[in-house]
């Protein structure tokens, strides 16, 4: 299944089952991360934008926002969020076919872990290309720690007003997938679902590669959207890399 074809039911409930209210306080880690550049930051591709969260930060702190992401279903949710003025367009990766530089691309939210790696790789040379020189380049991943924390605790479930879910997590150690199934269970059968969601837990290692390879300079690895170093425990990384 394709991450748009998992995002097909799921976007009607994401904002509520699945997102913590994080986004703010992203928002304000890439403002002080990007403060120290005198160019600044004005414009943004925000990669695999699903409902729209992180651009409803970004646009009122003055920065034009182009969102991408292979779901339609959760551009539709963006739209209806961030309006008609904001551009928004459906992008299955490691295709990127959009010519404007920019000042930044973030990705967030584990989006990219959705790429199998050479198509990851791939992803990161292109986002390169539509850097300006000294342009920034903010992603987040699931790391080996958030891999074996989710094969010791393969079931975990929630609910939101009328509505429970359960993801069961199918870990692969070799080859470094998470293959979760998520259930929602609602009061009426259309608002009951199964969906899929297959990640791949990049290493370390593979991840400079891929920056090496894309010509980017790495700045920092840190643990969600801190100043703190990401560690062993650290369950998503944030990756700052700049172009030369």
């Amino acid at each position: 299944m394709s991450a748009a074809e998992a995002y097909s039911r799921l976007a009607g409930v994401y904002d509520e089952l699945v997102v913590d209210p994080c986004f703010a306080e992203w928002a304000d880690f890439l403002a002080e991360t990007w403060a120290q550049d005198p160019i600044g930051v004005r414009s943004v591709l925000d990669v695999c934008c699903g409902t729209g969260l992180m651009a409803a930060e970004l646009i009122p702190r003055g920065i034009t926002v182009v969102g991408i992401d292979a779901s339609p279903a959760m551009l539709d949710k963006a739209r209806a969020l961030l309006g008609p003025d904001v551009r928004l367009e459906q992008v299955v990766l490691p295709d990127l076919p959009v010519d404007d530089v920019f000042d930044a691309a973030i990705s967030t939210f584990d989006g990219l872990n959705y790429l199998r790696y050479d198509d990851f790789r791939l992803t990161l040379a292109g986002l390169a290309d539509r850097l300006r020189p000294g342009g920034w380049l903010v992603f987040d991943l699931h790391t080996d720690a958030m891999m074996t924390f989710a094969a010791e605790h393969p079931d975990i479930d929630g609910h939101h007003a009328e509505q429970t879910f359960i993801v069961h997590s199918d870990v692969d150690l070799v080859a470094r997938t998470i293959d979760a199934s998520i259930t929602v269970t609602g009061q009426t059968p259309d608002a009951s679902f199964v969906e899929h969601h297959l990640q791949h837990v990049h290493s370390d290692d593979s991840v400079r590669a891929a920056l090496r390879g894309a010509g980017l300079d790495l700045v920092a690895v840190t643990d969600e959207y801190t100043s703190t170093p990401a560690g062993a425990t650290t369950l998503r990384a944030t990756w700052i890399a700049r172009r030369p």
